[in-house]
Formats: structure tokens, sequence, C-alpha cells
């Protein structure tokens, strides 16, 4: 009869489960576990990995044996180290699982096509067969970590382009038209104005610096206070502040903090474009507290998601009183019902397209 070769449990986990594996938290600790299983005395190991992303240049994972948890570091994007023959991440890695042990650190590049490494250390330097087997291991790798990274590549990319929530539903498979979820949520629309202006009176690679320096500012205080961006609509921002986890009153006062640094980035920015004799960059911003459906709609083949409903509508109106009414900020009467910011009424005002007319404040500074 002939003998059947059993492979050591960390490369059948490999073969068989790696691939199923959802991230590289999850990876590294089953991996680490299989390790010890073979008799292999880990203390601790690490895995990075390209992170394709607009600020993160790469992830790293770092498993503790004494724990038996992850834990995770990021390199950003433009700190790598040109001293060095590696991205900082690595020595991040390299250094970490030195401090942790007395043994010696052994890395190994699993697969070439995103530089991911794997490196081990133990309480005492590595035998030869251990040595072997974690070479192997990096080898037998190389084919799941691929897949992981072209599934982290494709969250990555939809993310950055649809934003969270329709990035999840792309990835869940949404791919028809259909009317989508209902969401409760203080909704945030803000819009620069004489963007028009703007756009004819200066250089194009100017313009698009000041959207820019405009959507981070803005955008960036969405997502710093819980919310997320839901579309980008020209020189606009439809955000939203959902209500489940935490109540109507909560969602708004994030918002109204939103709104806030917001205000204080553009003023920041306001003095930077005076320096290089730029003019300020206006806007106006509203909030709201209602309903909105969040769905795929377009044509069979070509897609998007979008919000709709009567607060979008409401919003959006909102937030074009701001120059007649000379105000930044306003708040709905149902958004001003939920918080306890001190707000000034300027009375009731007709919208168009909306029926009822709607109860104005504004934030009192």
């Amino acid at each position: 009869m002939m003998a059947v070769m059993r492979l050591p449990s960390a490369l059948s986990f490999l073969v068989d489960k790696a691939i199923d594996m959802p991230d590289g938290d999850a990876f590294l600790t089953a991996l680490a576990a299989q390790l010890v299983a073979d008799g292999v005395p880990l203390i601790g190991g690490a895995l990075t990995q390209a992170a394709p992303h607009p600020v993160i240049d790469r992830r790293i994972w770092l498993w503790r044996a004494d724990t038996g948890r992850v834990i995770e570091a990021l390199g950003l994007a433009g700190l790598a180290d040109p001293g060095q023959a590696h991205p900082q991440p690595i020595n991040i890695a390299r250094t970490w699982l030195a401090d942790l042990g007395t043994g010696s650190v052994q890395e190994d590049f699993a697969g070439s096509s995103d530089g991911a490494m794997l490196a081990w250390t133990a309480n005492r330097p590595f035998s030869n067969s251990e040595s072997e087997l974690l070479r192997e291991v990096a080898r037998f790798a190389a084919a799941p970590l691929a897949l992981l990274a072209a599934r982290s590549t494709l969250a990555a990319l939809l993310t950055t382009y649809l934003g969270r929530r329709s990035a999840a539903q792309v990835l869940a498979g949404r791919l028809r038209r259909e009317p989508g979820e209902t969401i409760q949520a203080a909704l945030l629309f803000a819009d620069l104005r004489g963007f028009t202006e703007l756009s004819e009176t200066t250089e194009a690679k100017d313009v698009i610096a000041a959207l820019d320096a405009w959507f981070d500012r803005v955008a960036g205080a969405v997502h710093a206070f819980g919310g997320e961006v839901l579309k980008f609509i020209g020189d606009g921002v439809l955000a939203i502040f959902p209500i489940g986890e935490r109540d109507a009153a909560a969602a708004c006062d994030a918002a109204l903090r939103a709104v806030a640094a917001a205000r204080a980035g553009m003023d920041h920015l306001h003095h930077v474009r005076a320096a290089q004799g730029a003019p300020p960059l206006s806007f106006g911003v509203a909030l709201h507290l209602g309903e909105m459906l969040w769905g795929n709609i377009g044509t069979a083949d070509r897609l998007d998601f979008t919000a709709i409903g009567p607060a979008v509508n409401l919003v959006s109106r909102l937030e074009a009183l701001c120059r007649p009414l000379g105000r930044t900020v306003l708040l709905s009467g149902a958004f001003a019902a939920e918080t306890t910011h001190p707000l000034t009424s300027l009375g009731k005002h007709r919208l168009r397209g909306i029926a009822a007319p709607c109860a104005v404040f504004t934030p009192q500074s």
C-alpha cells in the first residue's frame, strides 16, 4: 500500500481553508494557530500587505501568542522610509517582533504581486526544519493572500468612489433597479456660492484645487462625527447622520458639530487663500431631519445609487435660502426640535417646490 504524505497543519490550512478568510486579521490568527499546532514555538507574527487606498499605503496585522489576538497598524501613503530597502510599514512589523521576542525574526515574501510579507518570532532561534516550514508557508500563502488583496482592492475602490453605504450594497450583489432602503437621518446639504463665476475666471487646475480643499473640509468633518457622504453633486455635498445606533437628538448634535468643524476648517482655508491672493470660498449649509429612500436608479445596465424623497428636496431647497437670508447655516423646524443647541428663529419661509412653509432657524454664534 502506498503511503499518503501528510502535510503540516499550516500547509493544509493554506490549501483547504485560507481562501475563505474574510480579512488579514482572521488569516493571520488562523495561520499562527496552525503553526503552533505544528510545534513551531511562535510568540508573535506579522502580515503586511499593500492597501489600495488614497490615504493608507499598507496594512499591518500583528499577532501575539500570549493573547491570541491581532492588532492592526497602518502605514500611511507617502510615509515610506527612502533610506530602507522596504517601506516603513515592514520596518514597523520587524521592530515590533524584535521587541516582542528574544529569538530571531524570520521574514518571507508571500507572493510578489503586492509585496505581502509574513514575519515570525519565537523565544529562541528557529531550527532549520522550522525555518524551512515558514518558507513553505510563505510560498503556499501566496495564492490566498493574492485573493485577499483582490477582495480588499475591490472593497476599497467601491468605498472610495461610492461611499461606505453604497459600496456595501454593491458588494452584496445589488445590481438591479429596485426601491432600496428607507433611511431615517439628519441630512446635511452644503454648497459653494459663486462657483460658476469662479470656474469662468480661474484656471481649471486651480478650480479643482479649490473644490478638493472645500470637499476635504466639509466631508472630513462629516466623517469625523460619524456621518457619511452620500453624494458629491457638482460643488455640493449631500451627507447623512443615520438614526439607529444613536437617536435623533444625537444624530442632530453630531451634524451640528460637523458643521462647526467644517466652518472652522473653511476659516483657516480663507486665510491660506488670502495669503495666495485667492478669493474666499463662500458656502451655505442646510440641516434637516427626515426620511429618504436610498437605492438604485438608472438603466438596466448603468445604475447609480441615489437618495430621493421629500426630505432630500427640502434640505437642498433650504440651503438655497442661505444667500437671500444672509446666513451660512440654516436648520429646518424638524431638525431644530431635536437639538438643545441655542438657535435663532428666522420665521417661516416658502421653499421652491415645497407645499408647506418651513420653519427656519440658524445657530446662535
